[in-house]
């Protein structure tokens, strides 16, 4: 019995492109193929504007052959990009003083906003 279950979403990655479809390498026993009309809402002009070879992605089960060992995926309507451990952080730099503006303006600060509210 498989792991695949119609719904569930599914970790694969880009094994080939063809002008109807998508196919996908799930393990080492199962593949799946996303047809061109599982990937998007809208009119798919080239399927490589959605996905690379090679590129791992997420994919929504629809139907499962047990006897093929074969998965109709979806990337309709899901999240399918894998995201590299993007840190959207990695741009600001520590100034080395902490909390020292904090302590230091924190009081003028509070002075400020209750005059404001005033």
């Amino acid at each position: 019995m498989t792991e695949y279950k119609k719904g569930k979403i599914v970790k694969g990655s880009i094994t080939g492109i063809e002008k109807y479809g998508i196919f996908v390498n799930l393990d080492n026993y199962y593949s799946g193929l996303i047809h061109i009309s599982e990937i998007s809402n809208g009119f798919v002009k080239d399927i490589n504007d959605y996905v690379k070879i090679g590129e791992t992605i997420y994919a929504k089960v629809l139907d499962v052959d047990e006897a093929e060992n074969h998965v109709k995926l979806s990337i309709k309507d899901i999240d399918y990009r894998i995201r590299k451990n993007v840190n959207k952080f990695s741009n600001i730099k520590e100034v080395g003083t902490g909390f020292v503006a904090l302590k230091k303006n924190r009081e003028k600060w509070i002075r400020k906003k209750l005059q404001e509210l005033a």
